[in-house]
């Protein structure tokens, strides 16, 4: 699990009531005594605004109240989840790590009966090794999709059954964020702090989308990271090294001096909104949380949602299944047919999630539209008056992939070197994920039959192969062929960090993102 983070409570007190009010039972104490890790409560907001030079801070009361993070926490996302995790299993709830779903099971009505994890043991040449085990499957009366923004599964689902139909297409974000350890003196617990302009924004006109952020966790954390909009047109811009730029700045720099780079990863997140949120429910389960596209792009926040959206589907679930035999009892599960929860969707519209993400449903288009500038008037118009209620929408079109253009149109950008110090090279800064992958075993990137040709004929001729640039984890790499002094392409599986950029931003969107073996895959501690 990985995210910024600057954590809304409010969906975990109203899961956790009895944990909901200060004092010797609040969940932050649990949460502490059992990951030791400190739910710090935010007590200073500022929002900068970069030049490459200097700064201004921005007056939070000209800032959309989305943004006022009182009341929230500091805290890392991956110990969270395992706290929950943990609450979950002591109500008897059964947790499979280390297996993922590769692919969706049908009944012969073509609903969803389950899921099947992928079989472990396989070599690269596709041909069973000593240690082959085949897959298992999962089935059950309902099947809840959480697997955060562009799920495999989730789009295989999205894509089965029409749900996008009617909606606008999904836009995405990479953030890359790292955490540091510094001296505790040098600890401000409880700021937030998040920034817009240089190094991706040179003017009020920039169409780049995207921000920081830096956090301050006790006892001595400080988060960094970077958030870019995959709809960037430049193909020369290089989001990591973009991050790496960005800290070097005086505002940025000053809080990381001292201190030592612990722990590095990255991942997409949805920004498309409310109008691009797709049918949320199909025979035999439903979607939730980025998997549904809940994240708050405006507020930078999606884990409060995702976690009201479980909540809003289990009783939906509950309530449409509780009557007659328990499976518990039966052992048995009526597979010749799938209900579909309705109510779900209905209670998501009802909801606060609905509220939430309706009041700012312009806003991301508004910044593709017209800039920073621009973007920023219209978002301030909108939460402050509007609250979504404008009398027109603003159509996002076109996918990611679609708003590159070709080399031809930009100039190569002059990264400065990594000084080792407070700035790394991607290989180095890698190995901080503590990503690992099974060598001997078929590449869980996986290029699409038809388009076989692109990284040939479209990606390196006419886009200057921007898939070097934009993947985090180094994976895609052009090397010399021995034919006619051309490039070809290397796919280094192995450093995948699973971010799903690579299925969202490659030219005509070449690569499909699958699981890999097992539990491969990084292995966050404190993200």
């Amino acid at each position: 699990m990985l995210s910024g983070n600057v954590f809304d409570p409010r969906a975990i007190h109203e899961l956790f009531p009895e944990a909901a009010e200060i004092g010797e039972h609040h969940w932050t104490k649990s949460f502490l005594e059992q990951q030791d890790s400190h739910a710090t409560p935010v007590d200073s907001d500022k929002f900068i605004a970069l030049t490459e030079k200097s700064s201004f801070c921005i007056p939070n009361i000209l800032l959309p109240a989305q943004l006022n993070n009182e009341g929230n926490y500091i805290i890392s996302l991956s110990q969270l989840c395992r706290w929950l995790a943990s609450q979950a299993e002591k109500m008897g709830v059964e947790i499979y790590p280390g297996f993922a779903a590769a692919e969706v099971v049908y009944n012969d009505g073509g609903g969803v009966k389950g899921i099947a994890t992928r079989d472990v043991g396989i070599g690269k040449d596709g041909e069973p090794k000593s240690t082959f085990e085949r897959g298992v499957e999962l089935h059950a009366r309902q099947v809840f999709f959480a697997e955060g923004a562009r799920g495999s599964c989730s789009e295989a689902l999205i894509e089965k059954f029409n749900l996008r139909e009617g909606k606008q297409p999904q836009t995405y974000g990479l953030g890359i964020k790292e955490v540091w350890e510094i001296p505790e003196e040098k600890v401000q617990a409880g700021l937030v702090q998040h920034t817009i302009g240089w190094p991706l924004q040179s003017n009020l006109m920039d169409k780049v989308f995207g921000g920081s952020f830096l956090y301050h966790q006790k006892p001595n954390l400080v988060s960094v990271g970077v958030v870019v909009g995959l709809d960037y047109a430049n193909p020369y811009l290089n989001p990591y090294r973009e991050f790496q730029r960005w800290k070097t700045h005086r505002d940025i720099r000053k809080h990381l001096e001292g201190g030592t780079c612990i722990s590095y990863g990255a991942r997409v997140l949805n920004e498309g909104g409310y109008h691009a949120i797709p049918k949320l429910t199909f025979p035999g389960g439903v979607l939730l949380g980025c998997a549904a596209g809940f994240l708050n792009a405006v507020k930078i926040k999606g884990s409060h949602t995702a976690l009201k959206s479980g909540m809003l589907a289990a009783e939906a679930a509950f309530n449409a299944i509780k009557e007659g035999n328990s499976v518990a009892e039966t052992f048995e599960i009526n597979e010749e047919s799938s209900i579909e929860l309705t109510e779900y969707e209905d209670a998501v519209k009802k909801s606060w999630i609905n509220d939430e993400l309706y009041q700012v449903r312009n806003c991301h288009e508004a910044f593709a539209r017209w800039g920073t500038g621009g973007g920023m008037i219209y978002t301030g118009l909108a939460t402050h008056l509007t609250k979504g209620h404008e009398p027109w929408t603003l159509e996002h079109r076109g996918e990611d992939a679609d708003k590159t253009q070709p080399e031809e149109y930009f100039k190569p950008i002059s990264y400065p070197p990594p000084d080792g110090i407070l700035t790394f090279d991607l290989l180095s800064n890698l190995q901080r994920a503590g990503t690992y992958h099974e060598d001997d075993q078929p590449s869980h990137l996986k290029m699409k039959e038809d388009l076989m040709e692109i990284p040939k004929t479209v990606s390196m001729q006419v886009y200057g192969a921007p898939e070097q640039r934009f993947c985090p984890a180094g994976v895609y790499e052009y090397v010399d062929s021995e034919v006619n002094d051309t490039k070809k392409l290397v796919i280094n599986a192995q450093n995948c960090i699973h971010c799903k950029c690579c299925s969202i931003k490659m030219p005509h969107e070449y690569i499909t993102w699958t699981v890999p073996e097992g539990g491969g895959g990084p292995q966050y501690q404190i993200m």
